[in-house]
């Protein structure tokens, strides 16, 4: 009975390299991204001249929540793979700026990350307010605030989980 328990155990445990298929497949989605962001760029590139002033903030509020988007993709595959998998082998210092990412930190950068992709989408919306209902308009700003609020209540459980733990 105990030999089955430890091979049970065994199985389990190396289940979590299972996960490195989804981290393997964010990379892939990663540099799909990066290709649709050269693209976005040269585009924007191409049109520096012919853009007024409110098509420029628009097209570099799209660059920056692009940039935004694949920083949340990174931080969750290297977060996830360091909790989940294995640890990082610190021989150079080539980890060293990832700092501690446990689950509760990594929780709230990324509902900060969703606040600020959120953010931008709705500056967005609003730049183009002529183009949207009044319906739709509030709609973006209530999905906004729901993230806001998210965001402000994992921050706060996170305090109190924090402060039970000392």
């Amino acid at each position: 009975m105990k030999s089955l328990e430890l091979i049970v155990e065994r199985i389990i445990l190396s289940s979590r390299w299972l996960l490195v298929v989804f981290y393997l497949g964010l990379v892939a989605a990663l540099a799909l991204y990066g290709i649709s962001f050269i693209y976005k760029f040269l585009k924007v590139a191409g049109l520096v001249f012919v853009y007024d002033d409110a098509q420029m903030i628009l097209a570099m509020l799209g660059l920056i929540d692009a940039a935004l988007v694949a920083s949340l993709i990174v931080m969750v595959m290297i977060s996830g793979y360091e909790n989940f998998v294995s640890r990082f082998d610190e021989g150079e210092g080539e980890v060293s700026f990832l700092g501690k990412l446990d689950s509760g930190s990594l929780k709230i950068k990324v509902a900060s990350s969703i606040v600020a992709i959120s953010s931008i989408h709705l500056l967005q919306i609003f730049l183009n307010a002529q183009q949207f209902t009044s319906e739709k308009l509030m709609w973006a700003t209530i999905m906004h605030l729901a993230f806001v609020v998210s965001a402000v209540l994992l921050g706060s459980l996170e305090q109190i989980m924090s402060k039970l733990k000392k």
